[in-house]
C-alpha cells in the first residue's frame, strides 16, 4: 500500500475519534463500518460479533470496550430516525479489523495500521521504563554525592563514605557489596548500581536520604555513627521489600545503565530526524 494512501487513511480514521466526558477516546461503529468498507450493517455486525468473542477471550471487560447507543439520524425525506450504534474503544476497532473481511483494502490497511499502533506503544512503554531507571540512577548518584558531603561535614573526611555505602548494601541484599557484583556479574570497575533495577535504585536512595536527614538532624560525628544510621536504614527498607514479597537479593541484574543511556540518546536523534514512524 502507497504512503501516501497510508496517510489519508490514517488521517481518515484519526478524525472520526471522538471524546467522553472523562477524556476516553472511542468510535462509533457506523462511521467505523465506512472507514473499514462494509456497505451492509449486517455484514458489519458479524465482525462485531467476533471481536466481542475475542475481547472476552483475552479476560476483557466486553462492556469496557463495547458500549450500545442510540442515535438519530437523517432520512432522504428530511426527517430522522433513530438506529443502534455501538461506541468503540481503539481496543474495540482493533480487534474488530482483526475480525474483519481481509480480502477488503480498509482491513488490510486497519490491520497494518493497528499492529503499527500496538508497536509504538510497546516501544514507547519500552522507553519509559528505560528512563524511569535512568533518572532513578542519576538521582542516586546525587543523593550518595550529598551523603559523603554530609560525612565530610560532620567528620572532617569523606574516605570513609565507600565503606559505609558498603555496609548499607550488606544491610539491603544480606550481601556483601562483592558477592552482588559476583552473582550479577558486574565488572570490578562498574558500581553495582549501574546494574541495578528500578526499584532497587529507588530503594537505596530512599534509605540514603533518611540517613542523610537524620545524619543531619542528630549531628553525627563519627563513621560508626553514620554507618550505624545507614544500616538501620536500608534494613528497615529491606523489610518493607521483603513484606511486599521482594527479596532484593533474588533479584535479576537490570542492563548496564550506561548502555540503556546511550541508546535512549540515540533513538532520540533518529526522532528528531524521522518524527513520523509511518515514514520509515
Amino acid at each position: 500500500m502507497k504512503t501516501d494512501l497510508i496517510h489519508t487513511l490514517t488521517g481518515t480514521f484519526e478524525a472520526h475519534a471522538q471524546q467522553t466526558e472523562n477524556g476516553v477516546e472511542f468510535w462509533l461503529a457506523r462511521d467505523l463500518q465506512h472507514l473499514l468498507g462494509y456497505t451492509e450493517w449486517r455484514n458489519f455486525t458479524v465482525a462485531i460479533s467476533k471481536a466481542k468473542t475475542a475481547c472476552e477471550m483475552s479476560n476483557h471487560a466486553i462492556s469496557d470496550h463495547f458500549v450500545d447507543v442510540n442515535k438519530m439520524v437523517d432520512l432522504g425525506s428530511g426527517s430522522q430516525r433513530e438506529v443502534d450504534d455501538i461506541m468503540l474503544t481503539r481496543y474495540a476497532c482493533y480487534l474488530i479489523a482483526q475480525n474483519g473481511d481481509p480480502r477488503k483494502q480498509e482491513i488490510a490497511f486497519a490491520q497494518t495500521y493497528f499492529a503499527i499502533q500496538t508497536r509504538k506503544a510497546e516501544l514507547i512503554e519500552q522507553r519509559l521504563f528505560e528512563a524511569e531507571r535512568v533518572s532513578a540512577r542519576r538521582k542516586l548518584t546525587v543523593t550518595e554525592k550529598e551523603l559523603s558531603d554530609v560525612i565530610y561535614e560532620q567528620t572532617g573526611g569523606n574516605q570513609n563514605f565507600g565503606l559505609i555505602r558498603s555496609k548499607g548494601d550488606q544491610a539491603m541484599f544480606g550481601k556483601t557489596t562483592q558477592a552482588m557484583k559476583s552473582q550479577w556479574k558486574v565488572p570490578d570497575n562498574r558500581p553495582l548500581a549501574d546494574f541495578a533495577p528500578t526499584i532497587i535504585l529507588k530503594a537505596k536512595d530512599f534509605a540514603t536520604e533518611i540517613t542523610i536527614f537524620n545524619a543531619r538532624q542528630q549531628q553525627l560525628k563519627t563513621e560508626g555513627d553514620i554507618s550505624s544510621e545507614h544500616i538501620t536504614n536500608n534494613a528497615a527498607v529491606r523489610k518493607t521489600l521483603l513484606e511486599r514479597g521482594i527479596r532484593p537479593e533474588n533479584l535479576p541484574a537490570a542492563e548496564d545503565v550506561k548502555k540503556v543511556e546511550r541508546r535512549i540518546a540515540t533513538e532520540e536523534k533518529k526522532s528528531l530526524k524521522n518524527p513520523d514512524p509511518l515514514d520509515s
